[in-house]
């Protein structure tokens, strides 16, 4: 297991500094939170051995951008987890940040599950988090539900775009959180 989380961590560091801009592959009925999102860019924003930043962006019909929200990737003695960290836009927590997983065994160089701890079981995960790095081609984040992809977002890592403005709430961590 340590070896391929090693890979997959390696791989998430690959574009770290860059940005690179996505699009929305799918969304499950009846959500409404990504209505008028024609725009999207993840920021590899900082890379240390231990957590990769990587600020996600939506850009809206009308030129307004949401910056509220990070994925965070933590390395420790367990593995790889990803976080969320989601904001306000004068930067304090929101009411539903830090949630997220734990990387599950089925990871490879390329592709890794995240469970939620309650969900861990020996038939492997039901829901949670895939994400997917093919460096130099893709980054595709999604939850998923039965193995089945909901949110589903994919990044062209073949063409870096200028760095966005930085994350609502930039520098910080939620309270509690190193």
């Amino acid at each position: 297991m340590q070896e391929r989380t090693s890979a997959i961590w390696a791989n998430l560091q690959t574009h770290c500094g860059q940005a690179f801009s996505g699009k929305l592959l799918a969304v499950p009925e009846g959500d409404t939170q990504l209505n008028g999102v024609v725009d999207m860019v993840v920021h590899f924003e900082s890379c240390t051995d231990t957590m990769i930043r990587a600020p996600f962006h939506l850009g809206y019909e009308n030129d307004r951008w949401n910056r509220s929200r990070t994925w965070i990737f933590i390395r420790n003695e367990h593995g790889i987890e990803l976080r969320h960290d989601h904001r306000k836009e004068d930067g304090t927590e929101d009411a539903t940040t830090w949630y997220g997983g734990f990387a599950h065994t089925n990871v490879d160089s390329s592709q890794v599950e995240f469970v939620p701890q309650n969900s861990i079981n020996g038939e492997g995960p039901n829901n949670g988090w895939r994400v997917i790095m093919e460096p130099g081609v893709r980054y595709v984040y999604g939850t998923i539900r039965a193995g089945v992809w909901r949110h589903h977002l994919e990044f062209d890592l073949s063409k870096p775009i200028p760095k966005p403005e930085l994350p609502w709430g930039y520098g910080t961590l939620p309270k509690g959180r190193t």
